[in-house]
């Protein structure tokens, strides 16, 4: 299993999303994981070459790149199209150069969520002939929703283009109270049939929707039963990769790097170790 670290857990408004902390910050956390996934904010279109340049320079790995969320909000939005296909392939410009091979979509986001949902789903094949035409793999996640319940959408999505794959984020299905069902025999078809490529990992201590608790907390931290998943996981036989997606910077924008080493470590022994048996959901 490959583990890889979001820049998003590193890289805040608190320390000014400065991207050039990423090596540094990389350094810290050793060999623990192995790479990272971009996480693109709005606020870096206008040095996209200058970032660019300076992180296929820098020798860290980008195997995963998160597409700037506020596409699909704008594609929720049912907004100016150019504009969405404009940025989609600015994003995917990006992913390529700095070497990544996999990109993850908010095909809905924001206020306006998933109300036009059959809208959102409508602009997938021309979103994927983009991607496909960078050498990319376009993945969807099951973001939270507004109006219905993102594993409603990716069974929709499934059905209607099922060679499109998932990034399974567990906290947004907890936020849903849909880890026990995603893993059940009806839904084998996420696991073992490569539907889901890509898992994002964060605790979760909320109910269902509560909107205040949907923060990215560290494994432990919250209610999510990991050894579980870890044990539904093996059960389908699935082999894929995983991001911690874990909010791991202070007040002051420094790194909290023994926190993040902790968690790194306890899902490397749930998820690649054999130390737990865990049972499945089911």
């Amino acid at each position: 299993m490959k583990l890889y670290c979001s820049t998003g857990a590193l890289i805040t408004s608190k320390n000014g999303r400065d991207y050039t902390l990423l090596p540094t910050f990389a350094q810290q956390l050793g060999d623990l994981c192995d790479g990272f996934e971009f996480m693109m904010y709005d606020s870096w279109y206008e040095v996209r070459k200058r970032l660019t340049g300076f992180l296929a320079e820098s020798g860290l790995e980008f195997p995963t790149f998160h597409i700037e969320k506020r596409i699909g909000q704008e594609i929720s939005r049912e907004g100016d199209l150019s504009l969405v296909r404009e940025r989609f392939t600015w994003n995917c410009e990006m992913a390529v150069a700095i070497g990544a091979k996999t990109l993850i979509f908010h095909l809905w986001d924001g206020v306006p969520s998933d109300r036009v949902i059959a809208h959102n789903i409508a602009q997938l094949p021309w979103l994927r002939e983009i991607a496909d035409g960078y050498g990319l793999t376009l993945t969807v996640e099951n973001v939270v929703c507004n109006h219905a319940d993102p594993l409603t959408h990716l069974t929709a999505i499934h059905h209607a283009y099922p060679d499109i794959p998932f990034t399974f984020d567990v906290k947004f299905a907890a936020f849903h109270d849909q880890l026990a069902v995603s893993f059940d025999e009806a839904h084998r078809w996420l696991w073992n049939e490569g539907a889901v490529r890509h898992i994002h990992i964060s605790d979760y201590d909320g109910g269902y929707m509560e909107w205040e608790c949907l923060r990215s907390l560290h494994p432990g931290e919250g209610k999510i039963d990991y050894p579980r998943i870890a044990a539904g996981l093996r059960k389908y036989g699935w082999d894929g990769s995983m991001t911690i997606e874990s909010t791991s910077v202070r007040a002051d924008g420094t790194l909290d790097a023994e926190k993040l080493r902790r968690s790194l470590g306890y899902l490397r022994e749930i998820f690649a170790g054999d130390i737990f048996a865990g049972e499945t959901f089911a």
